[in-house]
């Protein structure tokens, strides 16, 4: 029973991002369980390290830019082809961030933050919504949305990400709206904020990996690993959400208490 209840093989999941930080702890540990991976990055190396370590798993790996609507586009249609039509979850992590004094703080990075972090998940959304809304079967089988914000987008950070923290919030609303409308379609839209997990953005925080520095900060004592946010998007995509939408879950061990 409890297989049954957390299982994912078989399911058809695009994860944006999904070579990189937190993208990449979901895409190995969802291909890992039996999950069919589609996903894309902007850089191609790092997709292809994402593939030579998954031998034998179903991933496909595309390079692109979600920040432009014809990579969107281009994206959308590459996984129809690729899963006939249907998608089970998508899940929307790829993101950016930019840091500069207030009296500094450039449009370019601003848009950059917005155009990646909220413009490009609500567009590619909107061009899968045709693959999720053929393979729910409501009440019994759902499609899912999986919205990947950010603890950031729910306190007060004292950094100069000014862009960022923002664009954080928007993600969670959208989230919100996004499940209102689209539950009568049979899809289930939620989100999860991560706290501090090890990646390129927060590496200068946590050098060579020491944690030292930040788990002051944090109550449980660590940065999160990648059985905490696998944990949480398996719970979200399987049978044991069956009655969760429009939730915003923190995996962040108890930052923003």
């Amino acid at each position: 029973m409890a297989d049954e209840l957390f299982s994912v093989e078989g399911k058809r999941i695009f994860i944006t991002g999904g070579a990189s930080g937190i993208g990449r702890m979901i895409s190995e540990g969802l291909a890992q369980r039996g999950a069919r991976i589609f996903t894309c990055s902007r850089k191609q190396a790092s997709l292809d390290d994402l593939t030579a370590a998954l031998p034998g798993k179903d991933v496909r790996a595309e390079q692109a830019d979600l920040s432009k609507l014809e990579d969107i586009e281009r994206m959308a249609q590459t996984a129809s082809e690729h899963f006939d039509g249907k998608l089970d979850v998508l899940i929307n992590n790829a993101g950016a961030t930019w840091g500069a004094k207030i009296d500094e703080y450039p449009e370019d990075g601003w848009d950059k933050v917005f155009d990646l972090n909220v413009k490009s998940l609500f567009f590619l959304t909107q061009k899968c919504l045709p693959m999720l809304r053929a393979a729910a079967d409501p009440p019994a089988n759902l499609s899912r949305v999986v919205n990947i914000g950010s603890i950031s987008g729910i306190q007060n950070p004292a950094d100069d990400a000014w862009a960022y923290h923002p664009a954080k919030a928007a993600v969670h609303h959208l989230t919100q709206t996004l499940a209102k409308r689209l539950v009568a379609d049979g899809i289930a839209v939620n989100a999860i904020a991560p706290g501090l997990f090890p990646s390129k953005m927060t590496a200068f925080m946590m050098p060579g990996g020491d944690q030292s520095l930040v788990k002051g900060a944090i109550p449980m004592g660590r940065a999160g690993g990648p059985s905490d946010i696998v944990g949480t998007v398996v719970y979200l995509i399987s049978a044991a959400s069956g009655f969760t939408t429009g939730s915003l879950i923190k995996v962040d061990g108890g930052t923003a208490l």
